[in-house]
Parts: C-alpha cells; sequence; structure tokens
C-alpha cells in the first residue's frame, strides 16, 4: 500500500509538473489566427446561444474556472489576454462547462447535487475519520462514519471526469471548426488539456487509494 502511494505521488508530482511546463511553452505560441482567450470565451457562448454568461479575469495562475452560481466564465489574467494555443484551449474549455450547465449535461448535474453534501462531508471528515482511527480498537463505528464519509468524496472525484474530458471535447471541436487555431496549434492545444485533465486523473486515484487503505483498516479490525 506504501508503494502505491509513492506512485500516486509521484505520478501527481509529475503530472502537475508536465502542465505548468507546457502551459508555458504554449502560450509563448503566438496564435495566426491572433485570438485572445477571452475573444474566444465570448464569441463560444455567442454561439451556443447563451447571453446571460460573463466572461471575467481573476488573479492567479491556473484559476480558471466556470462559476455556475453567478454564471461567470472565470480566466486568469494569461488566459484572458493571451493569443496562444495554451489560452484559447482553456478558455474554451471553461465555456465548455457553461454550455454543459446550459444544456443541463447529466453528469454536470451529478456533480452539482453533490456539491452541498460534500462541503460537509470535507467539513468533518478529517477529525472523523482520526478519531476512528484513535478509537478503533474500542469500536469501529468512528472509522465506518469515516469511510462512508471518504467515499462519499471519491465518487465525487470520479464523477468529475467525465465533466472535464467533456468540456475539453466540446471546446476543442469550437477551436478547430470556427479556425482559431491551425491544425498544428490544435494538437498543441490538445494537449495542453490533456495534461490539465490528467491532474483530475491522478486526484481521483488518489483518493481511491487512500479509500482503500481506510478500508482496510476497518476490515482488518472487524476480522480481529
Amino acid at each position: 500500500m506504501m508503494f502505491l502511494f509513492i506512485l500516486i505521488f509521484a505520478a501527481s508530482m509529475g503530472v502537475s509538473w508536465m502542465l505548468r511546463s507546457k502551459m508555458e511553452k504554449y502560450s509563448k505560441t503566438a496564435l495566426q489566427s491572433n485570438v485572445s482567450g477571452k475573444e474566444v470565451a465570448e464569441s463560444m457562448l455567442k454561439d451556443n446561444g447563451i447571453f446571460d454568461v460573463r466572461v471575467t479575469s481573476v488573479d492567479g495562475q491556473l484559476t480558471d474556472h466556470y462559476n455556475p452560481a453567478d454564471k461567470t466564465v472565470n480566466l486568469s489574467n494569461a488566459v484572458y489576454h493571451g493569443r496562444n494555443a495554451a489560452a484559447v484551449a482553456v478558455a474554451s474549455h471553461e465555456v465548455g462547462h457553461a454550455v454543459q450547465h446550459a444544456e443541463a449535461y447529466a453528469w454536470l448535474g451529478f456533480r452539482s447535487a453533490m456539491i452541498p453534501l460534500l462541503s460537509f462531508t470535507n467539513r468533518f471528515m478529517s477529525l472523523i475519520i482520526l478519531a476512528g482511527i484513535l478509537l478503533l480498537e474500542t469500536t469501529p463505528i468512528p472509522l465506518t462514519v469515516g469511510v462512508g464519509m471518504f467515499a462519499f468524496t471519491t465518487i465525487f472525484s470520479f464523477i468529475t471526469l467525465p465533466v472535464e474530458f467533456d468540456a475539453s471535447a466540446r471546446g476543442l471541436k469550437y477551436i478547430s471548426s470556427k479556425g482559431v487555431v491551425t491544425s498544428n496549434e490544435y494538437a498543441l492545444s490538445k494537449n495542453a488539456l490533456h495534461w490539465a485533465a490528467m491532474t483530475y486523473v491522478v486526484a481521483a486515484l488518489s483518493s481511491l487509494a487512500t479509500l482503500l487503505y481506510y478500508a482496510s483498516l476497518l476490515s482488518g479490525r472487524r476480522n480481529d
């Protein structure tokens, strides 16, 4: 089990490094179309008949996200102003989430419905699991509750995957069909989104490995 954790940790570090490296590299690739991330986001929203979502600029790096609560596509400054393969890839991906929301995409609906309970779970889960481990020799109940809560967060991680992959597919299809990128630039945009998606894959696998570890502690207690 320890080897698995080390392997996943190494994979997580490697994917994070690759993502930042690719984003930095592709952000230096100016587009022939000279279109910015903001312009791509706004045109993609318009072309999908979405007129109640705003495109805004936020501070930070890799802070891009779609907020369904206030219907905003929030792009980091580099993506908002950038006129490169990385910027239009990220911008179109985030608008992909807005399109999912507008179309009531099922997986996004499942994920959104889980968020209120997820917030509650994340608030108390660590304390309950810690208490469960400390009290395991006395009673398995706290750890059982903790494992159940952690299982919920793991399910959330895996439900996130189709949401992210679909948003990328929507974004890539748009920038390709609208001539935002050339064939060579498209390959760069696709690769950038691939590494972004891999961060979610590694996170889901890490969550699953941790869940199996806690479950093994609980199983060992019950087999005593």
